[in-house]
């Protein structure tokens, strides 16, 4: 009998093939980050983060300084429509939408908080698998619900077989027992239920039974109303009260016989007393939360020259941060699109985090953000929130590699990073928090609170290095990354002293500058010539060596591998 532990998953072309993401350092450009002048209230937030570049490596990132510490996350990532793959096999074009779209789901995974949630907007083209494949990346356990948006809010006559009008969210928690959501605001529906007959001055009521099904012990008994007349239930049923709890209530004026008092008695149930507020269903129609249309003339308010196909109305974020997020809550969105997350999160006060990597970034997010500080942009949520403007953001883009290959093919560092930049990026690399100290000039950063890192591009002497090791100490100790030494390393028990670039070049990939999840723009979109690889594809290639010629020859950056290097899925997170 076979001993081999197996498990219910979901397998794709290439699952086994991970990227080993470089995490890059993040450079805040001063002229593109926008602030208001003065704070319009005292909960105004400036330090929200507008990042362009690639959002596989955006996310990894932000995983060092914000891991655990993100209370929801949005993303509206490409449907996978199937426009680009016409000349290879389907299976593929799912794989690869598959491994992009798990690659980042893990890394979100590591971001969100302990009670944090993750919503994804989807359509049924990919929805199961990918709900298969959360179930894989979250534990199954950890799935919330799916909700059902009514994107359009008109029949489509010419649809061929069924009009569809809905997208899907699928919602997963970090840990489902810590996760738990506001409540709605009340209606005005519910509300107008509610009316003051008797003029009672605790104010606006509506009735409510006070028969239930089912014979009970003492459940019985007779009630008797303000002009004698008196009351039982039939024997099948019990009142919902014990006697004497009942008579209290009526003592207190809870119970209402009609305007005459002979009508059959009912509680009393005050405005001010019930639940302020109403649980979400998985039904959001448009009028209650928008439509593609909506979100179509929202976008027209600051880009009326090119306007998404399918963005997302304000109103459809409001509701999803109403209920995962509070005041001060931090918010990312990782395929930022037209800016509305973060749009609706500024205006609701919460701190966000976009990421970008299309020219829409400049042509139509900072705009929109810009007139969501300036308080100009009156548009969306902006009046249901009494929105007057306020607060910040702060523009980054994405370091390039730190290493680059020179004329020789060796790899140096690149010639773009400076000397903080490259202490700040061999921080990240080796684990450090970067804090380069005023006064000690060897402490860069930490790990601990005796442990320090120091970088330099110069070739140190064993009397440096004595002198180092001196200052140091026998209580600290201390990561030494140079160009080159002299000496004996092994000398000094605080010291531990590594090469550069040597010592980080198995870590991760190096010069990988697109991980793009945009299939579009894949090059099998264009046919190839019968006699290559297109007629190979179509023929579903039966060894794995001729799979993987096919994916390696063919396919986007996004599926090429080093593996003599080895994996750097490190279960404490970052590259080990």
């Amino acid at each position: 009998m076979s001993t081999k532990k197996t498990k219910l998953e979901l397998t794709w072309i290439g699952k086994d093939q991970r990227p080993r993401l470089e995490p890059r350092i993040l450079l805040e450009d001063t002229s593109k980050s926008y602030h208001a002048p003065h704070k319009v209230t005292e909960n105004d937030l400036f330090d929200n983060r507008l990042i362009f570049g690639d959002n596989l490596l955006a996310l990894k990132a932000l995983e060092q300084e914000f891991a655990g510490k993100v209370k929801c996350v949005f993303i509206d990532p490409p449907y996978n429509t199937g426009s680009a793959f016409t000349h290879y096999d389907d299976g593929l074009e799912h794989s690869i939408w598959l491994g992009l779209m798990r690659d980042r789901l893990e890394l979100i995974k590591r971001l969100l908080s302990d009670d944090g949630s993750l919503w994804i907007t989807i359509d049924d083209n990919e929805v199961h698998y990918l709900k298969v494949m959360c179930d894989e990346i979250f534990g199954r356990q950890n799935f919330a619900t799916n909700v059902l948006w009514q994107k359009i809010h008109s029949i489509k006559n010419d649809a061929r077989l069924i009009s569809v009008n809905h997208d899907l969210i699928l919602i997963y928690a970090k840990n489902i027992n810590n996760l738990s959501f506001n409540l709605l605001p009340r209606t005005e529906t519910m509300n107008a239920r509610f009316t003051n007959p008797d003029n009672d001055p605790r104010g606006v009521w509506s009735s409510g039974d006070l028969v239930a099904s089912e014979a009970r012990v003492n459940g019985n008994y007779i009630v008797k109303g303000p002009t004698g007349k008196e009351f039982t239930v039939a024997a099948d049923k019990h009142w919902v009260y014990s006697q004497e709890n009942l008579e209290q209530m009526i003592k207190e004026n809870r119970i209402w016989f009609g305007a005459n008092g002979t009508a059959f008695p009912r509680k009393k149930r005050f405005l001010s007393e019930v639940q302020q507020g109403r649980k979400a269903d998985t039904w959001w129609k448009s009028d209650e939360v928008g439509h593609n249309q909506e979100a179509k003339r929202e976008v027209k308010q600051f880009n009326e020259h090119d306007i998404f196909s399918t963005p997302k109305p304000e109103r459809l974020l409001e509701r999803i941060l109403t209920l995962a997020t509070n005041t001060g809550d931090l918010v990312l969105d990782s395929f930022a699109g037209s800016g509305t997350t973060g749009a609706v999160a500024h205006k609701m006060g919460r701190r966000w985090i976009m990421i970008e990597l299309g020219e829409h970034c400049h042509t139509h997010i900072i705009p929109r953000l810009q007139k969501v500080v300036d308080g100009t942009d009156q548009g969306g949520i902006s009046k249901a929130v009494n929105w007057q403007g306020g607060g910040g953001f702060r523009y980054y883009k994405l370091a390039g590699s730190l290493l680059e290959k020179d004329h020789w093919g060796n790899w140096v560092i690149s010639k773009q990073y400076n000397p903080a930049m490259l202490t700040e990026a061999l921080c990240k690399l080796e684990g450090f928090t970067y804090a380069p100290s005023d006064t000690i000039y060897w402490q860069q950063g930490y790990s601990t609170e005796t442990d320090y890192i120091y970088v330099t591009t110069q070739t140190l002497s064993a009397e440096q290095l004595q002198a180092l090791s001196n200052e140091v100490g026998t209580e600290r100790s201390l990561l030494v990354l140079c160009s080159a030494f002299k000496g004996n390393a092994e000398r000094f028990s605080n010291l531990t002293i590594k090469k550069i670039p040597r010592a980080v070049l198995a870590k991760c990939e190096w010069g990988h500058d697109d991980y793009s999840l945009n299939v579009e723009n894949l090059p099998m979109s264009e046919k190839q010539p019968e006699n290559v690889v297109t007629r190979s594809a179509r023929q579903s290639p039966k060894s794995p060596e001729q799979l993987n010629l096919l994916v390696e020859t063919n396919l986007d950056s996004d599926l090429r591998r080093n593996d003599e290097s080895g994996n750097n899925d490190d279960p404490n997170g970052g590259n080990v």
